[in-house]
């Protein structure tokens, strides 16, 4: 690094490319800098606080006392420029790139070792190297190379991820003559509008217009949920409206002088105690309800009640964004945004604009994290800014900062739950009354569904012959709560847990077997009457406990407790039983368009989003029951980051005989795959799965006569004998889905697919005086998938049942706790 000379002019360099700034701003900081000014958008923004590693960078500067060159890392979120005089700066994408060369650290298959001087950073906690173990099932020798099955095939998109070079919504590039858009929110948590004062505003330089309710030509959102407020406001957050600017500086600074006055209104509800007070509810109750409780709790040797309080969750997902694109005619746009429901927001623009859904093209890359976050909301900021866009007549970006977006946008819903349980002194429950309450914020979104998932699958993996579940949801002055991973199940499950510890303490019998007394044992009916068969619970629990060799360790740790006055350690080990899908028949069908082109390459589209799970890998190696089972086991090295995935077998490559290099997936796009439904409810990859295999199917049945007539040919020779004998290269497939209902009024129904089963132990270790845990000393997983197949009638379903077991054994702490592990799968209980 060359020495530099003090200078009125920013010099630094980026990637080893020298940068100079002649007009650096003060108030710029790195990641603004190498995101808008060098385009370098593998550094992400994210939390904006320097907290999440997002925008983590290295800078190298030379040090004159020592005279070398002094490496260390940073969050650009925090670093202005301006200090970064005669610094030399690496981004991601100066480390490697897939279209030169990759450094060993981006490709996972390569992972270099961990030098011992570098281990100096743990010297408070000394500790080994994780170490990650990979086993796949053996493929059979004589199956073809170019089939993917129980081959490890990497995400399409993991080399673009470790390089940057993965674009994202909020990573487009500038569009010509693309405007900037920033919000105008509420101040106050109930209150109503008595005048807003534009007119500073709009003198600003560069600021183009101000969105408000009046410029809408088409709907403006629901009559309780609007999509810019009218007359009222019900929460701090709420959307009034928007500036439109040249830039995103100018278009903050005219939100600042947007002037809004208010008079306050009663009552301010934040807490659901307060909501309680004031019967201020969203929906009506929902109620499950078996046997006679009162009368079992008449019976019974014991009653305990109690109280759980569970807190809301931020989601903080990456890329909030949208860029609305609208075309010279017809009223046409293109919309760029990341969401989990194209179709969602497609609909919402066109009724708020007023015009044809046909018009309207949603086009979704990849995500970049969703959670259930991004199910409803984006139609908000995308309906918003096509009404911009529809206005002034040009492209419209809207993407919301991190504190923005927690201001505007809900989480998880906090819950309050209060529980009567009645049980006899062996640990056997007999009666147990649940009432719930859960935060819903200002407006319904998606509450009452949460509300539902949580009465449903609240009972977990416990047979409780006289039960009462009840629940409610919320309406206070706070932003809308919404989906969330997870929809309700941890809420519930969190309050049915607590009162299986609750009546282990009163009987003085340990947790563990509370729970064995009182889990299914034979083929049953669920509260609302769905039967199913808990054979593979029952599995999961007792391999749990075998393999993680619980009873012994429960034994040791009561003796650590007896050692140690002021550190205790504690272990636990719970059951689950989570359904999978939505409860409607309708939300579970999928569309697909499978183009063959005369090359032989093949184009896939469907109607699932990338979030990140690697959908689009699985459609092109995914399921397709009918077929011999595999399993496939992916487990990346690095910091504590492990996951098992069960992969069967492949739809698109394997039903068209042909390598996964002759295919790709570009995006999702509704006018490739149109009336999509959320990928949401851990179903996406299956109904899509399905969508795809049946388009291959066609396809192949087409090809079928001209492959019998030349058996010997190539899949090229194939493909242009069709062509020229007038064969259609293009199939749409569909799944109808599976059958799903809940019948509210009589309290019973169908309304899941198939369960997913599984069991945890962990062990941690607390310090009394502090309250601090240090790390876990070690836990379990049992997990076992059912991949469901319908049969003609679409009643009889066969599953697969693939029961991966997997121990995190650390026998040193690690920085934070990321442990050593022993990975055992186990198929039909024999490891492979």
């Amino acid at each position: 690094m060359p020495h530099l000379s003090r200078s009125d002019e920013l010099v630094f360099f980026v990637n080893g490319r020298k940068v100079l700034e002649r007009n650096a701003d003060l108030e710029v900081t790195l990641l603004t800098f190498l995101r808008k000014n060098l385009r370098l958008t593998g550094t992400k923004y994210a939390c904006g606080r320097g907290g999440c590693g997002a925008c983590t960078v290295m800078v190298s500067k030379h040090d004159p006392v020592s005279r070398k060159i002094r490496h260390f890392s940073v969050t650009a979120c925090l670093v202005p420029i301006c200090s970064l005089y005669g610094a030399a700066v690496t981004t991601v994408e100066g480390v490697g790139s897939i279209k030169t060369r990759l450094h060993p650290v981006q490709d996972g298959r390569h992972f270099p070792e961990i030098s011992d001087r570098f281990l100096s950073a743990l010297e408070d906690f000394p500790a080994t190297v994780p170490q990650g173990v990979q086993r796949y099932q053996s493929v059979d020798s004589h199956q073809a190379l170019q089939d993917p099955v129980g081959r490890p095939i990497m995400h399409l998109s993991g080399l673009k991820h470790a390089t940057g070079e993965a674009i994202f919504c909020d990573d487009i590039p500038m569009v010509d003559k693309e405007l900037l858009m920033a919000l105008v929110t509420s101040t106050r948590a109930h209150a109503k509008i008595i005048s807003v004062d534009l007119s500073k505003a709009l003198e600003l330089p560069g600021v183009v217009d101000v969105i408000t309710a009046e410029d809408i030509p088409g709907t403006n959102g629901a009559e309780d949920d609007k999509l810019l407020a009218v007359d009222k406001v019900l929460c701090v957050g709420q959307i009034v409206c928007a500036v439109v600017a040249e830039t995103e500086a100018q278009a903050k600074r005219a939100v600042e002088e947007t002037k809004i006055a208010y008079e306050d209104l009663e009552p301010v509800i934040f807490t659901i105690e307060d909501a309680i007070k004031h019967s201020s509810f969203l929906c009506p109750e929902k109620k499950l309800e078996q046997g006679n409780v009162e009368k079992a709790f008449e019976e019974v040797d014991q009653i305990v009640e109690g109280e759980v309080h569970v807190g809301g969750q931020e989601h903080i997902y990456g890329n909030t964004g949208v860029l609305v694109i609208p075309k010279t005619e017809d009223k046409e746009l293109d919309i760029y945004v990341s969401t989990q429901d194209p179709a969602h927001v497609q609909k919402t623009v066109s009724s708020t604009l007023n015009i044809p859904i046909n018009r309207i093209t949603c086009h979704v890359k990849r995500v970049g994290g969703g959670f259930g976050g991004k199910v409803g909301r984006p139609a908000v900021l995308g309906a918003i800014a096509a009404v911009g866009a529809n206005k002034t007549g040009y492209p419209i970006r809207l993407v919301l900062d991190r504190e923005d977006d927690m201001l505007i946008t809900g989480g998880r819903h906090p819950l309050f739950g209060k529980y009567k349980v009645g049980f006899m002194n062996s640990g056997r429950i007999r009666a147990l009354d649940i009432e719930c309450f859960i935060n819903g914020g200002c407006t319904l979104d998606d509450s009452e569904l949460v509300t539902e998932f949580l009465i449903l699958k609240m009972e977990n993996a416990y047979k409780i012959r006289n039960l009462r579940f009840r629940g409610r949801a919320c309406m206070t002055n706070l932003p809308s709560n919404t989906a969330f991973r997870g929809f309700g199940f941890p809420q519930g499950t969190l309050v049915t847990e607590s009162c299986i510890t609750a009546v282990a303490a009163k009987c003085g019998l340990l947790p563990e077997k509370v729970r064995e007394k009182n889990m299914y044992k034979t083929v049953d009916k669920t509260i609302y009457k769905q039967a199913f068969n808990p054979e593979p619970l029952i599995r999961c629990w007792n391999e749990c406990l075998d393999k993680s060799s619980f009873h012994s360790r429960r034994m040791q740790v009561a003796e650590f407790n007896k050692k140690n006055y002021w550190r205790k350690r504690g272990l636990a080990v719970v059951p689950m039983k989570f359904s999978v899908g939505f409860a409607a028949t309708s939300f579970h069908q999928a569309a697909a368009l499978v183009h063959i082109y005369t090359d032989g390459s093949v184009l896939v589209t469907h109607g699932g989003n990338e979030l990140g799970q690697g959908i689009h890998t699985k459609m092109l190696q995914k399921a397709e029951v009918e077929k011999s089972p595999h399993v496939q086991t992916l487990l990346g090295q690095g910091q504590g980051f492990w996951t098992a995935v069960a992969v069967e077998t492949p739809v698109a490559s394997r039903e068209l005989k042909v390598p996964m290099s002759h295919m790709h997936i570009c995006e999702t796009s509704t006018a490739t795959v149109p009336n999509t439904i959320a990928t949401a409810a851990s179903i996406g990859s299956d109904v899509n799965g399905r969508a795809v295999q049946n388009a291959c199917q066609i396809l192949l049945k087409r090809l079928e006569p001209i492959i019998k007539k030349n058996p010997e040919g190539t899949w090229e020779d194939w493909i242009e004998a069709a062509f020229e004998q007038r064969i259609s290269l293009s199939a749409t497939g569909y799944f109808r889905g599976y059958e799903a209902f809940m019948d509210w009024e009589k309290g019973e129904g169908d309304p899941f697919p198939y369960y997913v089963y599984g069991a945890a132990s962990s062990e941690v270790e607390v310090d009394c005086l502090t309250g601090a845990h240090k790390n876990v000393q070690r836990s379990s997983f049992i997990l076992n998938f059912h991949l469901q197949r319908s049969s003609q009638e679409g009643i009889a379903r066969d599953s697969l049942k693939c029961i991966v077991f997997i121990t995190f054994q650390k026998t040193k702490p690690l920085s934070k706790g990321f442990p050593n592990k022993r990975v055992l799968f186990l198929k039909e209980g024999q490891v492979i």
